[in-house]
């Protein structure tokens, strides 16, 4: 708590100039405002009608609450604390581009408060979330993966703990049921029997893989992008790293993967 109180007011501070700056963007669908009474972590929060409000497209260091044997990541504390700074007892509004209801029934939504400043985009200026989102809720990931991209390079919160580094394809076998974004070249690219493979290594027996279901080639095809053209191509790409012949990440929507210059 003395690290939070010790960062919060240099997350005030690179908060400030970017208050006015939001709208709420077009194409979302606008609901009544809502009063924030308790802070959860640093991307949930109970509202005085005694709705969890999950806030969606961005992950914050997660805290333990109540789950036996897990740990706190780091700059979890921060994360909900600078949260707090932000919408604790004010209104918001709740806006949704996509699912409103994840399965444990919290609302799925983009926050906004009176002044118009978008709190997701704040979380991730300040470094203390990075972008996360879901097939059914890919609205303002463009705008996010930019903003996050800013303060990664600026190295802000948890841009500069190791824990959250961005790996290499060769280091993420011992990183198995955690989320990670991972820098690479894909050597090869292609469909077979209705399933797309991204392979980042010679050997897609022990390698690390992309995996992409019939679904997601759907999605794909939709945003106008063959699976077969990110070979030879740099990408950034995030989700869980899963193991099956190596270390792989199943991709479910384009979004998961930006590719580089």
């Amino acid at each position: 708590m003395v690290l939070a109180r010790l960062l919060l007011p240099i997350v005030l501070a690179v908060l400030a100039p970017a208050r006015l700056a939001a709208q709420v963007p077009p194409g979302l669908e606008v609901e009544a405002e809502a009063t924030v009474a308790e802070i959860i972590d640093g991307d949930t929060v109970l509202l005085a009608d005694g709705r969890q409000v999950r806030l969606v497209g961005i992950q914050a260091p997660k805290l333990p609450l109540g789950r036996a044997g897990f740990k706190a990541w780091p700059l979890a504390e921060e994360a909900k604390a600078a949260l707090a700074a932000l919408v604790a007892g004010k209104t918001v509004t709740l806006a949704h581009g996509g699912a409103r209801l994840d399965r444990h029934g919290r609302v799925l939504a983009q926050l906004f408060l009176t002044d118009g400043a978008w709190v997701e985009g704040l979380m991730l200026r300040t470094g203390l979330a990075r972008v996360y989102t879901f097939p059914d809720n890919r609205a303002l990931a463009a705008e996010m993966l930019a903003i996050e991209s800013e303060a990664r390079n600026a190295g802000r919160g948890i841009w500069a703990e190791p824990y959250y580094a961005v790996r290499a394809p060769e280091d993420v076998g011992a990183d198995r049921d955690s989320f990670q974004i991972v820098e690479g070249t894909v050597i090869e690219a292609s469909v077979v029997g209705g399933r797309g493979y991204l392979n980042f290594g010679p050997d897609w027996r022990t390698d690390f893989t992309l995996s992409l279901d019939s679904r997601a080639l759907r999605l794909f095809k939709q945003a106008g992008v063959a699976v077969e053209t990110f070979a030879g191509r740099r990408v950034r790409v995030r989700g869980w790293i899963d193991s099956f012949n190596g270390a792989m990440i199943e991709i479910t929507h384009p979004e998961q993967i930006e590719v580089l210059p």
